[in-house]
């Protein structure tokens, strides 16, 4: 099991999990760099550190990018993308509240195609629930589940595509898993079609402010 980490706390805030996701960053698929609900507007010197030694560490590192759903410009999406590669040396791009409806497939694809111009791989689509099948097919990893784990544990289900996806191409995030359910929740990831997984113990409005335990676990 990969695991994907949006660790959205400044390392000033909560240098200790910063240091303990550094020294286990081999064991992640990408860790998601969020200094801003994107890159902000200049340089966080703390976050390019942190970014570096990453990096030196072995991670894959990918820029948040809110995509608003579809309703924000593209060329400010690509500028957020920019920045992030300057300022932070990312590898890729988390695209953050994407749409999932057929009629936004078009308009995704296009974004996908510029972000690939630009060199960013991998690109990750977080629409956070199961989209048309086609979103799928434009990225490197989808997320199709990010919610509580009370509803992930209850009335999960995903299509029939996603059944016959390669399952390290799909995602996971899951928020409010008690900690001594966090094995259980890397393995219910797994059992439904989902190779790579993200489950934190936090709860809204910033769960992922907490560092995932299952970093521990995967040392084991």
């Amino acid at each position: 099991m990969s695991l994907l980490v949006p660790l959205y706390v400044h390392p000033a805030e909560d240098p200790a999990a910063w240091h303990r996701l550094i020294t286990r960053a081999a064991g992640t698929f990408a860790v998601v760099l969020n200094p801003a609900s994107g890159p902000g507007d200049s340089p966080d010197p703390a976050f390019a550190a942190a970014a570096e030694a990453l990096r030196a560490a072995g991670a894959r590192l990918l820029g948040y990018v809110d995509t608003d759903y579809g309703a924000r410009d593209p060329a400010g999406v690509i500028a957020d993308l920019r920045r992030h590669r300057e300022w932070y040396g990312v590898d890729g791009c988390f695209l953050d509240q994407v749409t999932a409806a057929p009629d936004g497939l078009p308009a995704c694809r296009r974004l996908v195609r510029s972000v690939r111009r630009l060199g960013a791989s991998p690109v990750v689509l977080n629409p956070g629930v199961h989209p048309a099948p086609g979103y799928a097919r434009l990225a490197d990893l989808t997320v199709t589940f990010e919610g509580h784990w009370s509803r992930y544990a209850s009335t999960f289900s995903r299509p029939a595509w996603a059944a016959r996806h390669p399952p390290e191409r799909l995602c996971h995030l899951v928020y409010g898993v008690p900690e001594p359910l966090v094995p259980l929740a890397v393995r219910t990831a797994r059992e439904r079609g989902a190779a790579v997984c993200g489950p934190v113990t936090g709860e809204p409005p910033n769960p992922w402010s907490r560092l995932t335990p299952a970093l521990a676990e995967a040392e084991r």
